[in-house]
């Protein structure tokens, strides 16, 4: 199954009903990040409180992107340890990343338009939202080697003929 998202459906589809269900694993690509409030329960909530929920029930995430995102997103970062302390959440920093993706214990993907940011994903006020696009697969011959291309980055495998090593702040290898 291949599914279209547009706009806030996005929000809906993606952050509200896949994330989620994760059980083992949530790998994030994503080339711009900042701090995203979405629902939980009755409330909004810094996105990152989802994922460090997530982090403390055991399931990995990964979260790679392209640059430091800003002041307001590493404060909400610093108000959960479990992103700081546990072994499961691991951030890749590479400037090359422009990718926006996200992965879920291999069995289903997002790949479309929106970095991971409220006007992005559809979390913000439906005046002040990007217009975005994308797709959400379970299909095989998607995932493999969707999979493949994300464990070769986290690897730092393109890391080795990067010609912008000079400019990265954390090469990986």
């Amino acid at each position: 199954m291949t599914e279209l998202v547009l706009n806030e459906k996005i929000h809906q589809r993606v952050i509200a009903e896949m994330i989620p269900q994760a059980q083992k694993f949530v790998w994030i690509i994503t080339a711009d990040l900042k701090d995203m409030h979405v629902a939980k329960g009755k409330k909004f909530v810094p996105f990152l409180e989802i994922i460090s929920d997530l982090v403390q029930q055991g399931i990995a995430v990964r979260l790679f992107h392209a640059k430091e995102p800003g002041p307001r997103f590493r404060k909400d970062f610093d108000r959960y340890p479990a992103l700081m302390e546990s072994d499961l959440f691991e951030r890749i920093l590479c400037p090359r990343i422009h990718t926006k993706a996200i992965i879920i214990d291999s069995r289903s993907a997002f790949i479309g338009s929106p970095n991971l940011t409220g006007a992005g994903m559809g979390a913000k006020n439906p005046n002040k939202r990007n217009f975005e696009a994308g797709f959400i697969t379970n299909e095989a011959e998607h995932l493999a080697p969707l999979l493949e291309w994300v464990d070769t980055l986290y690897l730092g495998d393109l890391c080795q003929s990067c010609q912008r090593r000079a400019y990265c702040p954390d090469p990986i290898a």
